[in-house]
């Protein structure tokens, strides 16, 4: 999750590199935009308050790029701002926008731009709401609703450590990533140090980026609740401690009440109660790079043969029409 300060590192330092590229000269993007459009995407234009096809809309869906159809906003991390322009918290990928000092008008602003083309999307401000804190505040004519084909969804779980879950969930077709990190704590940007204390209240989870066409959320809920022991409060085998407890995070209420569906669903394959937690997506920390891949990447470590391969091995049992091919 980005906040202001990564705001101002990008700002200073530069700019994440993005997926891809596209370039057009100007009578090339005149050829595909509305005048309008090319004013404020291509010039920097500004659109009226209030005026913004997007500014009352609140579908389901991705808000792309107007110019080169990149994906920068999803639907579920817009807000109400009462700013007159359509507001969001948080883009879809780190480098996806791009940032650059604005000091036109006789204002210190920060730019924001899609990081594929260049196109003026807005401004960003320190005065959105927690837990990122941002507000990036985008004109209308910049973007395009994208179809729900395109989109791609994120789930936040936590089952044990993430080491575990990640070996797990990069063997499910129709998951595109898998990412360790933390969630579900008090404190900014914690270490694995200080997660290992258990007094942050931070757990192990992992971020899964999938296709909703491929695998549904529900689908990767019952491979969660499978694939770990949900009964057992704030341990997982040998590990023990809040920060690893069973949990979901869900986004929206849609979630959560498919989040308890399917948690319920599932107590009839345990003789003990289900103690996973079902809470709200707060802030979300990546875990450091020696944290990623890591059963891939350390396949003959002692705990990868004694703990996650026995995971993944009920895994393949249970859901081998579900796996990708090994």
């Amino acid at each position: 999750m980005l906040t202001w300060i990564d705001v101002i590192k990008f700002t200073n330092n530069g700019n994440p590199a993005p997926d891809r590229r596209v370039e057009k000269s100007e009578e090339e993007w005149k050829q595909i935009l509305t005048p309008e459009q090319f004013q404020i995407a291509r010039l920097k234009g500004t659109e009226r308050a209030g005026s913004g096809a997007f500014c009352e809309r609140h579908e389901p869906g991705l808000y792309g790029c107007v110019c080169c159809g990149t994906p920068l906003f999803d639907s579920r991390e817009k807000f109400d701002s009462s700013s007159g322009w359509p507001s969001f918290t948080q883009p879809v990928k780190a480098n996806a926008i791009k940032y650059e000092k604005d000091s036109s008008y006789g204002m210190i602003r920060v730019e924001v731009m899609c990081n594929t083309c260049d196109a003026h999307q807005g401004h960003v401000f320190p005065d959105g709401p927690e837990p990122s804190g941002l507000r990036y505040c985008i004109n209308s004519a910049s973007m395009q609703l994208l179809e729900d084909a395109q989109q791609e969804a994120t789930l936040v779980l936590g089952g044990g450590c993430f080491w575990c879950t990640e070996a797990v969930f990069q063997r499910v077709k129709g998951v595109t990533g898998v990412e360790s990190g933390y969630s579900g704590g008090e404190i900014k940007n914690p270490t694995y140090k200080e997660i290992c204390t258990g007094k942050t209240g931070h757990a192990e989870v992992i971020k899964v980026s999938y296709d909703p066409a491929e695998i549904s959320y529900d689908d990767l809920l019952r491979i969660f609740f499978a694939t770990h022991d949900p009964t057992t409060l704030n341990r997982q085998g040998y590990d023990q401690g809040t920060q690893y407890r069973s949990v979901i995070f869900f986004r929206d209420e849609a979630e959560q009440a498919l989040a308890q569906e399917i948690k319920t669903e599932m107590q009839e394959y345990y003789d003990n109660p289900i103690v996973t937690e079902i809470s709200k997506l707060g802030a979300y920390y990546k875990a450091g790079a020696d944290h990623q891949n890591y059963y891939n990447d350390n396949t003959e470590q002692r705990y990868c043969q004694a703990v996650i391969e026995p995971k993944l091995n009920k895994f393949r049992s249970l859901f081998r029409e579900k796996m990708v091919a090994e």
